[in-house]
C-alpha cells in the first residue's frame, strides 16, 4: 500500500509540474490526487463517496496547468562572427604596422634632408668665390 501511495504522489507531482502529456492519464491522476489528499468533499455523511468509490465530475478538483516561463534567447556564437572579430583585430594590427613604417620612413627622410642642408652650408663656407 505504501508503494502505491508513493507512486500516486509521484504522479501528482508530475501533474503539478506539467510533465503529463496524456489527458486521460491526467484525469486519472487527478482522481488519485483527490484520494491521496483525502479531500473532505463527500456526498454521504459517513465519509464515503457514492457510486462505488468514484466521485462525480463536479467534485473533482481542477488543477491549473503550469504557467510556462518566458523563453530567453541564447546568444549564439557563430564561427563567422568569431572570424570577423579576429579579422578586424588582424586588420587593425596591419594598419598600425603600416602607420609605424610610414612614420619611420618620413622621419628618416627628414633626417636626410637636414644632413644635406648642413652639408650644403658647410660647403658654401669652405668654397672661395672665384670672382
Amino acid at each position: 500500500m505504501l508503494v502505491k501511495t508513493r507512486q500516486k504522489e509521484k504522479k501528482i507531482r508530475d501533474v503539478s509540474e506539467g510533465k503529463v502529456e496524456n489527458l486521460g492519464e491526467m484525469e486519472s491522476l487527478k482522481e488519485a490526487r483527490n484520494r491521496v489528499e483525502g479531500s473532505s468533499s463527500s456526498d454521504n455523511s459517513n465519509g464515503r463517496t457514492s457510486g462505488g468509490g468514484r466521485r462525480s465530475p463536479t467534485n473533482w478538483c481542477l488543477i491549473k496547468p503550469p504557467v510556462k516561463k518566458n523563453t530567453t534567447p541564447i546568444d549564439l556564437k557563430l564561427h563567422n562572427d568569431i572570424r570577423a572579430v579576429e579579422r578586424a583585430r588582424f586588420a587593425h594590427q596591419v594598419g598600425e604596422k603600416r602607420r609605424l613604417i610610414k612614420q619611420y620612413k618620413m622621419e628618416r627622410e627628414r633626417q636626410q634632408k637636414l644632413e644635406e642642408q648642413e652639408e650644403i652650408k658647410r660647403l658654401r663656407k669652405e668654397l672661395i668665390p672665384k670672382a
